[in-house]
This record gives structure tokens, C-alpha cells and sequence, in this order.
């Protein structure tokens, strides 16, 4: 190691150290392991410009191990990111650009918001699947548009997680290349030496995979990672695990314990590692000129690489006009002005279908007009109806199409989904039974931290689909999707709103989940019903009160507004007028003026709401005075129909609801 690079290595130790110290709250232990592995791929190998973090054909770092931030906040800093000192100083206080965990949108360079293990690791894999999507699409002999390389750094606590194997064993599967993870070996976690839990051969493990794995022995040997760096480099056509042997807290009284990982050192040790590094005590956040220098060149190296590539394109846009403006519009995320225009419009011809069918239709339109939308199911594709035809298997030899096979992965697939959000140029879809939104849960919680675009379809929605049981019919479901703030949850009552359902998905920015049914249900007429103005408003007033102001609003979501009607007309034989809301989304409805939803959900009418879930939060709707015919208990093993009318879902009971908001007796009750 040369005395620059040292004093390199050094430095992006102790800012990270002063940063922990200065906020009393943070994780030292690893940025004082891992920063040799973090500079020689970020001085040696990491195409990026810290002037314009977002261009488009930077290669992509993810600090899956995302405790160790001060790390990555170092780095940034140092090689000329727009994150100043004073951001440094105020690492884990509120409001500053350095939280505690990366986060996206909020710190320039931060690729994806990790902290939660083994997300980061899952997020890498989407990169490097939408890299190959974008280049094999646009790029031609001699004009290598897209071509940059996913680099990660993961820990111990990553490849503990179920999302990594997941992750890992698929990658490996589809050989997915240009991929390339440096795993932090310190043989320690947060409760003591990885040994009291984890004793399996990662490397034999991830070559079983269908990985690539190297060693480096010693952390702190610049050259034999940068060896194994360039080595990995050679084969771009499959990814690749280098496994670097670390100290955690390296230099520091509490190497290689459990104190080293998730506490500031405290003054005494912070000094008597300095000391042992041959680091001056003082001052804190301290920056030799030389090393400032020598990272700083990132700045001059990256603006000459991204102006080679805007060269390159401008070259391209001569040569493939057509191409270049497809590449360039779905590079800005921008939809074609008239993308939406013709959507299918169902008439009640078959009178009934499932929702999921209808939606498979919308996908297949959709698909046709936009070449950014890919993805796939986790092994239910035929069940889901997701499947993308004629765009053939995505792969990553010469034959590529747009259908992903995740296999029974559903946490992994949706990481993976945000991941190829988070790259850009794609819009990603994942798919599976609602029921196993729970297995998903916490990237579907990222992908809304992150406020990024990706489309979930949920179907088997309700204890409608009957046969399988209470292990596979949701109850809770709804209401967790709907509790994740910045998630849109739409589930559409028929084919038309199904058609809406699409068309906002598609839209919107954020992530959103279609939830669908697999039993038909009735087509709404078009010509008789306003779906296509009211469905994108999130509730709309289905079919109005006959013979008079509304006496009661019953609203329904999904295949329970057909219940919804059938009461309306039970209940207008005993001259009650009851209004019809379909309310196939609660975000989209909230985000309306108040005067229109006072229009639709009328205050001081009373309210009965109908979903085959949990009634939690329909509170806000009906009111302390409503009612919600919903279920407060699982479901049961049986045909649909019969497990729907057995636990009160029928036309009858929405009637004795209305009755009882309305203080009327079910029989003979006086109009």
C-alpha cells in the first residue's frame, strides 16, 4: 500500500469514526473493515460522475450493509458529490442529508435505501437485470449505449437473510451478469461471532448458486482486491461474490467483538486507534490536501467519461433517430403523450369475468405500446395471468424477452422489482396471490420509502377464490397494503375499472398494487355507468339513489360492489334510496378536492362499506355511526360462492346493515 493510499484508506476511516462520534450514535466497526475494499473500487473501477450523479450510464453502488453509511457518506463526500462537510458533521441528525441509513432522493449518490439486510443485496440484482434489458434493446455494433457494471457491498447479517439466498439462487439461475458483490468476511454481528449462528461455507454456497467466488485473504491488501476486481471483470456472463476476510473495528481496543458494530468507539478508543493507524487525534474530520486531491480526480476522470458517452449518443441519435428517442424518453421516465388512448372498454358480452382475466387483456395493450414494461410472477403466472405474449423468457443469453420467472421468491422478486425501478428505463412488475404480499412486505415498504414506480398485481384477493382454504385467502391484507404510507392500493370492481386500474398504474409515480379477482364477476355497462370518469377519482358514485335523495351510502370495493347493487335494489322494493359508490382506490379518492368527495361520501348520510377483508380503517369512511360488513375472523375451505354467503356476504346482509345504520327493524320496516 503506497503512502497516498494509505493515508486514503485512513481517511475514509476516521471521517467515518468522527461522524459516529460526533452524532454519540452510529456504526464504526464496519467502515473501519471495509473501507480498503470500498477505495480501491471506488478509485480504481467505478465509472461515475459526482457532478451528475443521475448520468445515465454510471455504473451503480449499493451499500446493502446500509448500518455502515458514514462509509458511503465519506466516499461521497471526498469524491466531490454535493454533500459538504457541515452534512457530515450533522450525520443522524434530523433534517441533515447523512441519516443513519442511506436513503434514495435524499443524499446525491445514493442509489437505493437500504439498512433492512439483504435488501440492498436484492435491489443490485434488479440493476443489473435492467442493464442488460436497456442494452440489449438499444444498443448496436460499435455504439455500446448501455454498458456499465452493479457493485455491492454486502455483510455477514445480508447473506443470513432469506431475501439473499432468494435473491442469490435466482441470479445465479439466470446467470445474471455485470454483477459483481464484495462481501465484508469480519465473522462478527450485532450479538457476538458469527459462529454462534452462522457456520456454512458461504462460498460454496453461492457457488452451488451458480456464482462466481473469489478470496482475498487479507482486507487491507489493495492489490489482491483490486486483483480479484479486475479478474471478475473478465467475465461479464455471470455474477460474481468476492469474499474479502475483514476486521471489524480494524485498528481499533475492540476489534473483532460485537462492540465494534452498532456503537460509537467513545473518545478513549477513537484515540488509541488513531494512534494506532498513525492518524493524527486532531483534529476531528480531518482531510489531508493530497488525499482531498487524489479523490477529487473522480470529478475531472467522471466528466470526461460521461462526455465521451454524450458524444457516443449524440452519434447514435444520427445514426438510429428512432431508437435514440425511445432510449431517451424512457430514460426520462416519460410516457408517449397518447400511450393511453383506445384502452379496451368491456361491455357486458360475456356478461361476467374475472377481473384477472380483464387485467391480462390490459397488460398485453399496454405492453405493445410501452417497451419499458417488464417483469413477471413468483412461479403463478398462468394463476396471475401475467404472462407478456410473444415477448418470450428474459434471459441473458442472445434470445432476451420481457416475461421474468422469479420461482417461489416473492420477497426477493419484489427487491428485484424496485431494484430495476431504482436503475431506470423501466417500469418492473411483480406478481402473486395477495395472500403473499405479506412474504413481500418489507420491499413493498421500501419501494414506497423510496417513492419509486413499480407495479405489483395481486389476484386471488378475497375468500372468494374458495377452495384452497384460509391459508391462501387474505383477510388482513388490504388493510396493511393500505396502511404503508405513498402506496396505492387499487382494487377494481369489474373489467372497466380494471381498464381505469391500469391506466393510473401506469401513471402514477410512486408503487401501486392492482389487486384482482380469480371468480368472474358482472360486467358493468359503460354505456349505463360513469367507470372511465369516476374509477381514476378513486370512488365515484356508481348508480344514484331512485325515487329520491339518499336515505343510505353503500360503498364497495372490488367484486363486493356487485353486492352493493343487488342491495340497492333490495332495498329501493322497500322504498329506501341508497346510493352506489364504488371505491376501487382510498389514495386516489384522498388526494380529491374535499367538495367532491363530500359529493360522493356525503356527510350525514349514513354509511355501510363492503369488503371481503378486515373492516380496519373503513372508520373513516362510514363514520362511528356506519357499518362495515367485512371479516373479523379467517376464512374457510369450500367453493366461492358458498364461502362468501356462509360468512355474510350476500346481498341480504348488506340490506340488514343498512337497515340497522338506518335504526330500522329488518322486517317490515316503514319507508
Amino acid at each position: 500500500m503506497s503512502g497516498l493510499d494509505d493515508r486514503s484508506v485512513n481517511t475514509l476511516r476516521f471521517l467515518s469514526v468522527d461522524m459516529v462520534e460526533r452524532a454519540k450514535s452510529g456504526h464504526p466497526g464496519l467502515p473501519l473493515g471495509a473501507a480498503p475494499m470500498a477505495y480501491v473500487l471506488w478509485s480504481r473501477h467505478l465509472k461515475h460522475n459526482p457532478a451528475d450523479p443521475n448520468w445515465w450510464d454510471r455504473d451503480r453502488f449499493v451499500l446493502s450493509a446500509g448500518h455502515g453509511s458514514a462509509l458511503l457518506y465519506s466516499l461521497l463526500h471526498l469524491t466531490g458529490y454535493d454533500l459538504p462537510m457541515d452534512e457530515l458533521r450533522r450525520f443522524r441528525q434530523l433534517g441533515s442529508r447523512t441519516p443513519g441509513h442511506p436513503e434514495f432522493g435524499h443524499t446525491p449518490g445514493v442509489e437505493a435505501t437500504t439498512g433492512p439486510l439483504g435488501q440492498g443485496f436484492a435491489n443490485g440484482i434488479g440493476f443489473a437485470l435492467a442493464q442488460h434489458y436497456l442494452g440489449s434493446r438499444f444498443n448496436r455494433p460499435g455504439f455500446a449505449l448501455v454498458d456499465h457494471w452493479t457493485y455491492g457491498l454486502c455483510s455477514d447479517g445480508d447473506l443470513m437473510e432469506g431475501i439473499a439466498s432468494e435473491a442469490a439462487s435466482f441470479a445465479g439461475s439466470l446467470k445474471v451478469g455485470k454483477l459483481i458483490y464484495l462481501y465484508d468476511d469480519n465473522h462478527i454481528s450485532l450479538e457476538g461471532p458469527t459462529s454462534l449462528t452462522f457456520t456454512e461455507d458461504v462460498g460454496r454456497r453461492f457457488e452451488s448458486y451458480g456464482w462466481a467466488v473469489s478470496h482475498v485473504d487479507e482486507g487491507n491488501d489493495l492489490d489482491a482486491i483490486d486483483t480479484a476486481i479486475r479478474t471478475a471483470r473478465k467475465e461479464p456472463d455471470h455474477p460474481h461474490l468476492i469474499r474479502v476476510r475483514t476486521h471489524i473495528g480494524y485498528g481499533s481496543p475492540k476489534q473483532d467483538t460485537k462492540e465494534a458494530h452498532g456503537e460509537p468507539l467513545g473518545p478513549a478508543a477513537t484515540k488509541a486507534t488513531k494512534e494506532k493507524l498513525g492518524w493524527p487525534t486532531e483534529p476531528e474530520f480531518l482531510i489531508p490536501e493530497e488525499v482531498r486531491t487524489h479523490f477529487r480526480q473522480a470529478l475531472e476522470t467522471g466528466s470526461r467519461r460521461q462526455g465521451e458517452w454524450t458524444e457516443l449518443l449524440r452519434q447514435y441519435r444520427a445514426e438510429f433517430p428512432d431508437l435514440a428517442r425511445e432510449f431517451e424518453r424512457m430514460m426520462r421516465r416519460e410516457l408517449p403523450v397518447d400511450w393511453a388512448r383506445g384502452l379496451p372498454s368491456f361491455r357486458p358480452d360475456p356478461p361476467t369475468m374475472a377481473t384477472r382475466d380483464a387485467s391480462t387483456q390490459l397488460m398485453q395493450e399496454v405492453a405493445r405500446r410501452l417497451p419499458e414494461l417488464i417483469g413477471g410472477s413468483a412461479d403463478l403466472a398462468p394463476s396471475t395471468r401475467t404472462l407478456l405474449e410473444g415477448d418470450g423468457d428474459f434471459s441473458f443469453g442472445p434470445q432476451w424477452g420481457r416475461n421474468l420467472h422469479y420461482g417461489v421468491r416473492e420477497h426477493a422478486m419484489t427487491a428485484i422489482v424496485s431494484g430495476m425501478a431504482l436503475h431506470g428505463g423501466i417500469l418492473p412488475y411483480g406478481a402473486t396471490f395477495l395472500i403473499f404480499s405479506d412474504y413481500a412486505r418489507p420491499a413493498l415498504r421500501l419501494s414506497a420509502l423510496m417513492g419509486i414506480h413499480t407495479i405489483t398485481v395481486f389476484t386471488h384477493d378475497s375468500i372468494g377464490l374458495g377452495e384452497d382454504g384460509p391459508t391462501h385467502e387474505p383477510v388482513e391484507q388490504l388493510a396493511g397494503l393500505r396502511a404503508i404510507p405513498g402506496y396505492t392500493v387499487l382494487r377494481p370492481a369489474d373489467a372497466n375499472e380494471v381498464t381505469e386500474a391500469w391506466r393510473s398504474a401506469v401513471s402514477r409515480k410512486g408503487p401501486v398494487a392492482i389487486v384482482l379477482t380469480r371468480q368472474k364477476v358482472p360486467v358493468l355497462d359503460p354505456t349505463k355507468y360513469p367507470v372511465a370518469t369516476g374509477a381514476p377519482r378513486g370512488a365515484y358514485v356508481l348508480a344514484e339513489a331512485a325515487g329520491g335523495a339518499a336515505r343510505v351510502i353503500l360503498i364497495g370495493t372490488g367484486s363486493e360492489v356487485q353486492l352493493c347493487l343487488a342491495a340497492q335494489a333490495l332495498l329501493a322494493s322497500r322504498k329506501i334510496p341508497a346510493r352506489v359508490v364504488s371505491m376501487p382506490s382510498w389514495e386516489l379518492f384522498e388526494e380529491q378536492t374535499d367538495s367532491y368527495r363530500e359529493s360522493v361520501v356525503t356527510p350525514g348520510v349514513p354509511k355501510v362499506a363492503v369488503e371481503a377483508a378486515s373492516p380496519m380503517g373503513w372508520e373513516r369512511y362510514v363514520g362511528t355511526e356506519g357499518a362495515v360488513v367485512g371479516l373479523r375472523r379467517f376464512g374457510a375451505s369450500g367453493p366461492g360462492a358458498a364461502v362468501l354467503a356462509s360468512l355474510g356476504f350476500t346481498p341480504e346482509n348488506v340490506v340488514a346493515a343498512a337497515l340497522s345504520v338506518l335504526h330500522l327493524p329488518r322486517e317490515g320496516a316503514a319507508p
